[in-house]
């Protein structure tokens, strides 16, 4: 078992988002990206699917061209797409990358509130 404290963890700039990479392995990782007011991720294609946590501030979190804006203690799940994120204010994220090959594809959206395996 490892803690984490993502308010306390530095972070790089988005050019250098690898070194903020603090847990992995081969089916997941995890990184804290903090974005000053302003800044931005520019659009990229995700092959894996992702999970964006809002630790503080906000940011608008565009997924194939859908826009939504993310406040404090929101996050977003989506299956392997393209998106982009920007904020005015500044945001301090949790970002897992899970592997989109660990389970056939089918949409488990649906289970929400059952015991899932």
């Amino acid at each position: 078992m490892k803690v984490f404290d993502l308010a306390a963890m530095e972070a790089q700039p988005y050019e250098k988002r690898d070194k903020n990479v603090f847990y992995q392995t081969g089916e997941f990782k995890t990184r804290v990206i903090v974005l000053p007011p302003g800044g931005e991720i520019p659009e990229c294609e995700m092959s894996d699917h992702v999970i964006f946590f809002v630790l503080a501030g906000e940011a608008d979190v565009t997924v194939n061209g859908q826009t939504s804006t993310l406040g404090e203690h929101q996050c977003l799940i989506t299956p392997p797409a393209t998106f982009s994120m920007r904020t005015e204010k500044g945001s301090r994220l949790l970002g897992i990358q899970i592997l989109a090959t660990l389970r056939p594809k089918e949409d488990k959206s649906s289970s929400l509130g059952k015991n899932l395996p």
